[in-house]
Order: C-alpha cells, then sequence, then structure tokens
C-alpha cells in the first residue's frame, strides 16, 4: 500500500497517528496559553500595585471572548473544524507579539494592556473549542474509546497548563515580563505548524434547516441545544458557577497574595502543583467511570474542590497549600472529560463547535461577574479575610449543585458498557483537511 493511500485510510477512519499530533498540538498550544493565565494578571498587579485594577482588567479583556464565542463556535461548525483549528492558532500568535513590542516602544501601561488583553480575548479560546470537536472525529473508527480520548485529552491539555505558570515565573525572573511573550508565541507557532500536519476525515450530519436558517439563529442553536439536553446543561451551569465564584481566586487573590510577600515562584508552583494532579485527575477518568456513574463523578468531584479550599482559604505553610491543592487539581480532573464525552455523545456532529464554545464563553464570562467585585474585595477587606469568603461560597454552591435531581441525567450519556463503534459520529463527511 502506498504512502498516500495509508494517508488516506487514516484520514478516512482516523488514526493513533492523528490523535498524536492533535494532543501535541493541544499540549503546546496550552502551554503558551497558560503562561499568559499566569502573566496578565502579573502585569496587571505590578503596573497598577491594585487587585481591583487586575480583576477590572480581566474582566474587560474576557468581553469580546464573551460577545464572540458563539460566532467562533458558528465559524468551527460552518468551515471545518481542522481548518479553524489552525487559522485560529495562528491568530493567537499576532495578540501574544503585540505585549512585547507595545512594550518595546514604550507605550506599555495599564489601558494598553487592558485594550491587548481585549484583542486576545476574541479568539484566546477558540484553537482550543476547535480541537475538542475534532476529537472524536479523530478517533473515529480506531481502538480509542471517548472516555479514554478524552481523558487524555484533558491530562495533556493539564499538563500543558501546569508547565506553563512554572516556566512563566522562572522566565519573568531571568528575562523579564514582556520578554517572556517571545516565548508564549513560539509555542503557538509550533502549535500551529502541528495542526496543519493532521490529517483527518471531518464528519458531519445533513441540517438543510439549519444551515438555510439567517446567520443569527445558527450561532443561537447552540444555546437552544443546550437548554433541551438536561445532562449537557446541568455540567455548564456547574462550570458556570465555579468559574463565577472559584476562579477569581487562581486570577485575583493569589496573585495579590504572592506578590505582596514577592514570591512569584511559590505561585507558580502552586498552580504547577494543581495542574498536575488535574493532569492526573484526568487521566484517571477512563478507569473511575468504570467503577463510577457519570452522575457520582460530578458529585464527588465537585464536593472535593469545594472541601480543599476550606484549609487553602487560610493560607497555611507552603507545604499545607501545596497539599491541598494537589487534592483540588485530583479532584477537578475528571470533570473537563466528563464535559467533553457527554457533549460528544449528545450533540450533532454538526453543532458541537457551538456547543463547546458555549462552554468557552461561560468559562470566561463567569469571572466577569466576580473578578471587579473579588479584587475590591481583597483591597478592601484584604486576603486572609476574602479568601475564606470565597471558599464558604464554593462549598455552598457545591452543596446545591450535587443534589440537585437533573444530575442523573448525566447517566444517559454512559455508553461505555456498550458503546457503539461510531459513537458521537455522524454520516456525512467532508473532504480530508478541509
Amino acid at each position: 500500500m502506498g504512502v498516500s493511500q495509508r494517508f488516506g485510510q487514516n484520514a478516512r477512519s482516523g488514526s493513533k497517528v492523528a490523535f498524536i499530533l492533535l494532543e501535541a498540538a493541544s499540549f503546546v498550544g496550552i502551554l503558551g496559553g497558560s503562561m499568559v493565565f499566569m502573566l496578565l494578571p502579573w502585569t496587571a498587579v505590578n503596573l497598577a500595585h491594585s487587585s481591583l485594577t487586575a480583576g477590572i482588567m480581566i474582566s474587560l479583556s474576557n468581553i469580546p471572548g464573551l460577545v464572540l464565542s458563539p460566532l467562533m463556535g458558528s465559524a468551527i461548525d460552518r468551515f471545518g473544524r481542522r481548518r479553524m483549528a489552525i487559522i485560529m492558532q495562528f491568530v493567537v500568535i499576532f495578540s501574544s507579539l503585540a505585549f512585547p513590542l507595545t512594550a518595546l516602544f514604550g507605550w506599555m501601561n495599564v489601558p494598553a494592556l487592558i485594550i491587548l488583553a481585549m484583542v486576545r480575548g476574541l479568539v484566546g479560546n477558540a484553537p482550543m473549542s476547535a480541537r475538542k470537536a475534532l476529537l472524536p472525529d479523530v478517533v473515529a473508527g480506531s481502538n480509542i474509546s471517548l472516555e479514554k480520548a478524552n481523558g487524555l485529552h484533558e491530562s495533556i491539555a493539564a499538563g500543558g497548563f501546569a508547565i506553563g505558570p512554572a516556566l512563566a515565573s522562572v522566565l519573568i525572573g531571568a528575562f523579564g515580563t514582556f520578554n517572556t511573550f517571545y516565548v508564549v508565541a513560539s509555542f503557538e507557532l509550533v502549535a500551529g505548524l502541528i495542526a496543519m500536519a493532521i490529517l483527518v476525515h471531518e464528519h458531519h450530519e445533513a441540517h438543510e434547516a439549519e444551515e438555510k436558517a439567517g446567520a443569527v439563529a445558527y450561532i443561537l442553536t447552540g444555546f437552544k441545544t443546550v437548554s433541551k439536553v438536561p445532562s449537557v446543561l446541568i455540567l455548564l451551569l456547574t462550570f458556570a458557577v465555579l468559574a463565577t465564584v472559584y476562579l477569581p481566586t487562581e486570577m485575583v487573590v493569589l496573585p495579590n497574595y504572592y506578590s505582596s510577600i514577592h514570591d512569584a515562584k511559590s505561585m507558580g508552583f502552586l498552580l504547577f502543583d494543581m495542574a498536575i494532579f488535574t493532569m492526573v485527575g484526568s487521566f484517571l477518568f477512563e478507569r473511575i467511570a468504570r467503577y463510577l456513574s457519570y452522575a457520582a463523578i460530578m458529585r464527588w468531584a465537585i464536593l472535593l474542590v469545594a472541601g480543599s479550599m476550606i484549609p487553602m482559604a487560610f493560607l497555611p505553610p507552603s507545604w499545607v497549600m501545596f497539599v491541598c491543592g494537589a487534592v483540588l487539581g485530583l479532584a477537578w480532573g475528571p470533570l473537563p472529560p466528563l464535559v467533553n464525552v457527554v457533549v460528544q455523545r449528545k450533540i450533532p456532529a454538526n453543532q458541537r463547535g457551538r456547543v463547546f464554545s458555549l462552554e468557552a464563553t461561560i468559562w470566561t464570562g463567569g469571572p466577569m461577574i466576580s473578578m471587579g467585585l473579588v479584587g475590591w474585595g481583597v483591597d478592601a477587606l484584604g486576603v486572609r479575610l476574602m479568601y475564606p469568603i470565597i471558599a464558604g461560597a464554593v462549598v455552598v454552591t457545591a452543596l446545591i449543585l450535587s443534589t440537585r435531581k437533573s444530575v442523573k441525567d448525566l447517566n444517559t450519556a454512559d455508553y461505555s458498557d456498550d458503546e457503539p463503534p461510531t459513537a458521537g459520529m455522524s454520516s456525512v463527511p467532508s473532504e480530508v483537511g478541509a
């Protein structure tokens, strides 16, 4: 069999090579993106010397992504998952280069930082959404189950996120904050080049009425679909609450605390610790799903996340923070692959991009509601009072979410005992590499 025939066969049926390339692109892209996760609040705190300013900056930077994320999802579904994974990755590179170039010309200040962060927010999550939407196509026809594929996908992504903040903290000390953005852009360039090498056969479903609908109706399909699928709705609601209540601790509270004691490395390695154990939890998802129902996984995950925050909120010695961070990461780990599998099984292939973009919208929009308030609370009350308040709020919301009756609907997406060979797939193909 010739090389072209082998590549054609891999593209038609999915292959381990395509899966490896997808995961390599994901790892490198998220490695660069997670460095920015630390760089932006760190830069804001040091420029403005204010947690409120940092919170406002992060909130404002999320507005473009919040507004345009559904549009990005529509582009993924309309123009192709692979194609948009490549295009959006290259667009992100230019947004990263804008930070050091602005500083180089002496134009960097808080307003400029906010504007650049907003520009980056336009497309920052689009490559990740496209890769998650593409994953079932990549493993279709192979012996890789969706549980295993998504567990590995999120584990590898968490690995990239684990290394990013730690690497950023080291590079900040060695080369300076803005020069570190050049490293970010380099990683993102590599991710885009790897994505270009993926050969995959994208599956599509015929939705003539949807295709003929107007642009607005097409964009809103993701919202309408989610509202009709309880299993997806409860997971996205959980992510919305956690993003709104929990995420400010990593983006405002911890940067303020570690900046006040001039300890960037401890912050970087705490995030590294949590991300490493998130990686372990994601990697174990397939095995956990053999013994626990999807509903049980969701309940235990959010309750353990809340429980581990309680001691962390009192800012104990570093070793205690690292232990609790490990528990938090391990509990969090199974949640992302659970969301992926449920969406991929319950949502038609031609709507996955919009639903995953909706997830990204929730993840970026949630902190907008609370980030400024948390920043004000830290400035007014101090970290030692504000952190326990947030931890208490996470505990309350975890108890409420874990007792909802709709959590049981998650079990309708669990086909692990008798999975159709093309689960999550549809029958109408697109051109390879379209």
